[in-house]
């Protein structure tokens, strides 16, 4: 059992900048690919960012070029720094961990984008 634990969330303005972070309870953090996703309100929960235990990374159109996910396997944790944020970013942001077929995910961090 992996125990993910997001923090960093909460209200900023817009085109403000904000920075997550996931840290996991397993010595094997490593091996796991890593993920971000995001569900607003009345909408399904979708795939932000991405990377694989490789480094690869992977980005929505929606968010490329603002947002940068990073993973520290030191400090088992990973990162979401989001830039040049807008209204529509507005979600919970949930952390996953994932190797094979088993995936685990955190409790999710409030990011709300308004003036």
């Amino acid at each position: 059992q992996v125990q993910l634990v997001e923090s960093g969330g909460g209200l900023v303005q817009p085109g403000g900048s904000l920075r997550l972070s996931c840290a996991a309870s397993t010595s094997a953090f490593s091996l796991y690919a890593m993920g971000w996703y995001r569900q607003a309100p009345g909408k399904q929960r979708d795939l932000v960012a991405s990377i694989t235990s490789s480094g690869s990374t992977y980005y929505a159109d929606s968010v490329k070029g603002r947002f940068t996910i990073s993973r520290d396997n030191a400090k088992e944790t990973v990162y979401l720094q989001m830039n040049s944020l807008k209204p529509e970013d507005t979600a919970i942001y949930y952390c996953t961990a994932t190797m094979g077929i088993q995936s685990y995910w955190g409790q999710g961090t409030q990011v709300t984008v308004s003036s």
